[in-house]
């Protein structure tokens, strides 16, 4: 699977980490940066990663962040991406299995290394349900569709 991962300054160490677990599952890896502690706004490096999945680059996404807040939130505003905050394994399965989360979003400021590795490999691992999640995943593609024809 092709997965693009995206840090802000908060998160950069831990994503070369990432980096590492990711290629020895077997994922090809497209890292946007950044690669040092200089402080970087969390929009532009959601924009990155969210971007490069709603374009169809990459199947999924991680973005990492002190809280993962703002990256979540910036990362839902692109067509197509279905961003999660998860902090542990349950909302990371549930953010797959229930609504077929495409990125990743973790909060390095709370969560120690080794948690967030079984995060990524857990959501990594868990299928789409589909069934009576589909007909709600439908629900969510059609809010954006009718948002962009509104101009909203």
């Amino acid at each position: 699977m092709r997965i693009v991962i995206g840090a802000t300054h908060n998160g950069y160490q831990v994503k070369s980490i990432l980096v590492e677990l990711l290629k020895q599952l077997g994922h090809e890896v497209v890292d946007v940066g950044v690669c040092d502690s200089r402080p970087v706004d969390y929009p532009d490096v959601a924009a990155e990663v969210a971007g490069n999945v709603s374009r169809g680059e990459a199947e999924r996404g991680i973005l990492l962040g002190g809280t993962g807040v703002g990256l979540t939130i910036a990362a839902n505003k692109f067509l197509g991406v279905r961003a999660a905050l998860c902090h542990d394994d349950m909302t990371a399965q549930y953010s797959r299995r229930h609504t077929d989360s495409n990125v990743l979003c973790l909060a390095t400021a709370l969560l120690g290394e080794r948690l967030i590795g079984r995060i990524v490999e857990t959501w990594l691992k868990a299928p789409f349900e589909g069934g009576r999640h589909a007909r709600r995943v439908e629900k969510l593609k059609l809010l954006e569709r009718e948002e962009r024809l509104s101009g909203g």
